[in-house]
Order: C-alpha cells, then structure tokens, then sequence
C-alpha cells in the first residue's frame, strides 16, 4: 500500500468525480490536503469524506474557485505552504470536454478547454516547482485515452489530452535533475459528472451513452473511481519512485481497440 502519510498533496478539480475519489483516497493514506474545486458544497462534501476517511480536519485545506484564475492559482499555492509547510504531491486533476468536430467547433468554447486542460496546468505545475524542489516531489497529471488515440466528435478534447500526454514528458524530463517525477494515468469511461456537462443528455442518456462504453473496452466494462483513484495514489508515493514521464492508461484496454 503506498505510504503517503503525511505528505501535503494539491488536488485541483475535487469537488466531484476523479478528483473527489483521488482526495478520499490520499486522505485512507495519511496525506494533509489542499482541495480545490468550482462547487463550494462539493468540496465541502469532498472535505467531510476525507475526515472520515482519516485525514483530521485541520488537515484539509480547502480553495473554492475556477482552476484558470491567475489569484486562485496563486492563493492555492501560497496558502497551502504557508498552512502546511510544504508541497509534495500536485495532482493536476481539473479537466473539462465537449463535444464537437472541425467543422462544428466553436472558437470560444475550444479556448476556454485549452485554458482548463492545459494552460491552467502549465501555469500551476510552474508555481509549485520550486516546493517540489525542496521535497523531491511528484506531480500526477489526469490525461485520458484521447491523449493516446483519435476519438471521433471530441477535436478538441483530444487535441489537449494529447498536449498534456506531450507536457508529461518535457516537463519529467526537465525536472528529473531536480528529483522531481512527473506522470500522467490516460482514463476510460468512468460514470462521472462530466459526462453529463460534455453530452448535454440527462440521466438516461448518460446511462445509455455508459452501456455503450463498456464495449469500447476491452475488459468490456468502464472504471470504478476507486481503480484510478488507487492508480494516481502509487504513481504519487515512493511506491513509483523509478517511475517517471510514463503515461500509464486506466482505461480497461480501450487504446488497444478499434474504434466502433
């Protein structure tokens, strides 16, 4: 079981889905906490499991905010060293998607994605470095199976999954001299709120669309939170302490598929 205990780990998107599961998971590990997350009551939410869970309460930092503001960025950062002393982990989580094609793409929506998958990434993995010099650190960045394959109607979705595959890289190349790792999981089908945002369909929809995924799998069935969750936690602990600029799919063997 990896041994996180301890270790103050930034966790960016955690008010629901991966990022909420990933928080309850270091906090079963013995990590201090600084969440962030748009919904207040979903990180409180977030919060409460993590107590109970394990983590005491003055352990749990908690930022309410959207990812691709510069103060928020910033106000994480400093308030997590200033109430913990220290960055161990960074799990680079937040992430959104939609649908759309070269010729349906709307300008505006395919910028305000970049700036959420990927420049929001840049510009906090950048201020975090200098704390995980100091620690020796790991950053974990939540990419998708679309970093690693073309997936129809999703251009944009794709396009910075496979940027943030690409930024795995330079940036566990670059940082290696300072004894800093950097990874990336590359996720399946995982019956999360974001689903629902990217399909705009309601709860049967969903459902519907979830079935289907399970095809596209080769384990034929989508993830469990948990599975990732428990994924994201081992590439973060010195359990991967040899493990650096892999991308490590968590998606049942969907790249291994033809596309249906």
């Amino acid at each position: 079981m990896p041994d996180l205990g301890g270790k103050v780990a930034i966790i960016t998107g955690a008010s629901s889905g991966i990022g909420q599961g990933t928080a309850v998971e270091f906090a079963q590990l013995g990590a201090h906490l600084a969440l962030t997350g748009r919904n207040q009551e979903n990180l409180q939410a977030t919060a409460k499991a993590c107590v109970e869970a394990g983590t005491p309460q003055d352990k749990v930092l908690l930022i309410t905010g959207d990812i691709c503001d510069e103060e928020l960025r910033k106000n994480l950062v400093d308030q997590t060293v200033q109430k913990f002393g220290r960055i161990d982990v960074l799990v680079n989580n937040a992430g959104t998607a939609h649908l759309a094609t070269i010729e349906t793409t709307d300008m505006a929506e395919y910028d305000k994605l970049m700036n959420v998958n990927v420049r929001s990434v840049v510009a906090l993995t950048q201020l975090c470095v200098p704390h995980l010099t100091v620690t020796k650190g790991s950053i974990v960045n939540v990419s998708s199976v679309n970093g690693l394959r073309a997936i129809p109607g999703l251009l944009a979705s794709n396009m910075s999954k496979a940027a943030l595959d690409q930024f795995t890289r330079c940036v566990a190349l670059e940082l290696a001299s300072k004894q800093i790792r950097v990874n990336s999981v590359n996720l399946g089908a995982f019956p999360t709120q974001i689903l629902k945002r990217m399909s705009g369909l309601d709860d049967e929809g969903v459902a519907q669309m979830l079935e289907h995924m399970k095809s596209l799998h080769a384990l034929g069935r989508n993830g469990e939170v948990s599975e990732v969750a428990r994924t994201i936690a081992f590439l973060a602990s010195s359990d991967a302490s040899f493990i650096t600029g892999a991308q490590v799919p968590v998606d049942g063997g969907w790249h291994l598929k033809c596309p249906r």
